[in-house]
């Protein structure tokens, strides 16, 4: 009895384990993936308006250039990435006229601003690069095919500078470093709307803002803004997703009210018991009384032989029982009776009724094995549960029973 009442507290709850799942775990991060992977190419077009002190001189249409880019980057997380690429800008606007005469792009075929002012153009053909942050990842949680995305970039470009020859009215040709302006700079920042449209293809919206060098004269530079809007799509190679470490999940089992009720009722009983227990102990300081003890009306099991969950065959101590109970059967003319048992809280009918089949034919073939007489031995299945005392104890009706046949 004191066995018993230990082990429906100290059995460990196994048929919880077979109910584990594995799942990805953001909390702990997001794997890398390999360096072929997260890989796109994408090709923007669009128009960006000069927006100088001098440029604010001519009409805002006349200000309007156009632009593109193409670029390849590389995603290294779910939130950030690189892009390298090169681009095309055609700068409009205004310029004034030099000490030295016609300045850098200026338009002497197209009637004058104003006295002092004059239609400005030239092309700016450079590279760039940039750094990406997805913010909607970094904010809202990665999440897979995810229509939408907001990438914030910054960056910084170089720009080779053209312009007509023969007063704007020639070829396109590079500035010469003789003039002080063949380059120039821009430092930039941006928005790159991204649109899902399959899981490699992204339709794009790009804001950019760039604060430009900008040739005012013939000779010197001025910082100018220089915001623009470009459309454009972009392809992702290789593999495009990003996969989280896979935890286990233990299930969190929660008691109805009348299970509670009859666990609550178990351990009032169990506690009943340990004290009848515990009363035993301290009568057994006393001298024993004789004491006259009716005989059982039910035969105990011989034995009794116990199994993991979902397994049928014979293992560790047991067999030593099975040991035990093969000298016995040698020394007596008795048949027995061979039960197989399965716990009705875990698996299903089909499984279990196979556990319980294979079970006892295992013990009887042992017997076999060890001289018992094959037509001493009857078995047979029970669908019931062996004790009763709920999925906490389901490994005690994990068994086989032996008892004497009458």
């Amino acid at each position: 009895m004191l066995a018993l009442a230990c082990a429906m507290f100290m059995v460990p709850a196994v048929a919880s384990a077979q109910e584990v799942t594995y799942v990805e775990d953001p909390a702990q991060g997001y794997l890398f993936n390999r360096f072929q992977d997260n890989w796109f190419i994408e090709g923007l077009g669009g128009a960006g308006v000069m927006m100088s002190p001098y440029d604010a001189q001519a009409k805002f249409g006349d200000r309007i250039g156009w632009k593109a880019n193409l670029a390849v980057g590389k995603w290294f997380s779910p939130i950030i990435g690189l892009r390298f690429g090169g681009e095309f800008n055609q700068m409009k606007g205004a310029c004034k006229l030099g000490a030295e005469g016609a300045v850098l792009g200026m338009r002497t075929d197209k009637p004058a601003i104003s006295k002092d002012f004059y239609h400005q153009q030239f092309n700016n053909i450079g590279m760039f690069g940039d750094v990406l942050i997805n913010l909607t990842n970094w904010w809202c949680g990665y999440k897979p095919g995810r229509v939408y995305n907001a990438d914030f970039y910054v960056g910084f470009a170089m720009h080779w500078v053209y312009e007509r020859g023969d007063k704007g009215k020639g070829s396109w040709q590079y500035c010469p470093n003789g003039e002080g302006h063949s380059r120039n700079y821009s430092a930039r920042v941006g928005l790159l709307n991204t649109f899902r449209l399959s899981n490699h293809v992204n339709l794009l919206l790009d804001l950019r803002f760039d604060e430009m060098q900008e040739h005012v004269d013939g000779y010197n530079k001025t910082w100018t803004e220089y915001p623009s809007v470009l459309l454009g799509l972009s392809y992702k190679f290789n593999k495009t997703e990003w996969h989280a470490p896979i935890v286990p999940v233990c299930p969190t089992y929660k008691y109805t009210d009348a299970e509670g009720d009859a666990l609550v009722a178990r351990l009032a009983a169990a506690d009943r018991k340990i004290a009848d227990l515990e009363e035993q102990l301290r009568n057994c300081k006393k001298p024993a009384p004789v004491i006259v003890q009716e005989a059982p009306k039910a035969e105990a099991p011989l034995a009794t032989i116990y199994y993991p969950i979902n397994v049928s065959k014979i293992v560790g101590v047991q067999k030593n029982v099975v040991d035990a109970v093969a000298n016995v059967m040698a020394a007596e003319d008795n048949n027995y009776v061979l039960t197989g048992w399965a716990d009705n809280y875990t698996g299903n009918d089909k499984i279990n009724t196979k556990l319980r089949k294979d079970r006892v034919a295992g013990v009887k073939a042992a017997l076999v094995g060890k001289g018992i007489a094959e037509g001493r031995l009857d078995t047979q299945i029970n669908d019931g549960n062996l004790t009763n005392y709920g999925a906490k104890c389901a490994s005690l009706d994990r068994a086989v029973t032996i008892v004497r046949a009458k």
